[in-house]
């Protein structure tokens, strides 16, 4: 038995089972649609709400993709179905939305992880592929937020968790769009908390560091960038998708229930340092 004295303003001692302990963890009976889910990030977090028992919806444009990551799963006795939308279109992922709400069941948690990179000086920046970028990075999850929050308004319960990231704080030459798209991720981030934190919704966001990602190729192969980015990171080291599992499934499960509005920097220190 896990047993806490806590002072809790005079409300006494808390004693709480090695099973409501687990319980706070668990995301048995909970559905989580997971945005850009095919791989990298996208991919690890939906695995990692899988194994803590959740159904999850992978994401995706392209049919087949989607359905192989979902036989992926499904072989490592993950429950894992389809969610085929363009999340820059909003009617494309409400109509989606919608209609698994209406014939398959509710959707509890929705990670918002689409995203995109390019990286081009700001005053040669291609005004269309800043647009794309504002689409991919931005527009879609207040796009899918919005979509899913009418039921769990209703329900009075749900959990939304955007992928931001170390560049909602910091900026590096090269990527000043990509900045700005994840700085007003996080702040779109509180304001989600501002609005729907009333009606049951926990709002957060996870900032990862830097990750061995297709996101990242082109400075993984950087040796130089690698050297300084070990360096730089109290950690030493790039970030693995696989450490930001635990944090993904604190904030969709009961644990995080009075955490709101918080942007967590998962960044092995790089953020805490100068």
């Amino acid at each position: 038995v896990f047993t806490s004295h806590i002072d809790a303003g005079g409300y006494g001692d808390i004693n709480m089972s090695e099973h409501q302990l687990a319980g706070l963890f668990s995301l048995k009976g909970k559905t989580a649609l997971i945005t850009g889910s095919t791989r990298g990030i996208g991919f690890a977090l939906a695995r990692g709400l899988g194994q803590a028992g959740a159904r999850v919806l992978i994401n995706g444009r392209a049919a087949d993709t989607v359905q192989a990551v979902v036989d992926e799963l499904n072989s490592q006795s993950i429950v894992a179905m389809a969610l085929i939308a363009d999340v820059t279109k909003q009617e494309d992922i409400t109509a989606q939305i919608n209609d698994y709400e209406a014939t398959t069941g509710p959707i509890d948690i929705l990670v918002n992880n689409a995203g995109m990179q390019h990286r081009q000086p700001l005053e040669h920046f291609d005004a269309e592929i800043f647009d794309q970028m504002v689409a991919v990075n931005l527009k879609a999850a207040f796009y899918t937020a919005k979509a899913l929050s009418h039921y769990m308004i209703a329900r009075q319960h749900g959990r939304i968790i955007n992928i931001a990231s170390v560049m909602s704080l910091l900026a590096r030459p090269g990527i000043a769009p990509y900045t700005a798209t994840k700085g007003a991720i996080a702040n779109l981030t509180k304001g989600m908390a501002a609005d729907w934190a009333g009606y049951g919704l926990n709002c957060n966001a996870i900032a990862p560091g830097y990750f061995k990602t297709e996101l990242n190729a082109a400075l993984i192969a950087d040796q130089q960038f690698t050297a300084w980015l070990k360096e730089r990171t109290p950690a030493g080291r790039w970030g693995d998708v696989s450490d930001l599992v635990g944090t993904v499934v604190y904030l969709a499960a009961p644990a995080s229930s009075f955490v709101n509005g918080q942007i967590i920097y998962v960044d092995g220190g790089l953020t805490a340092t100068v």
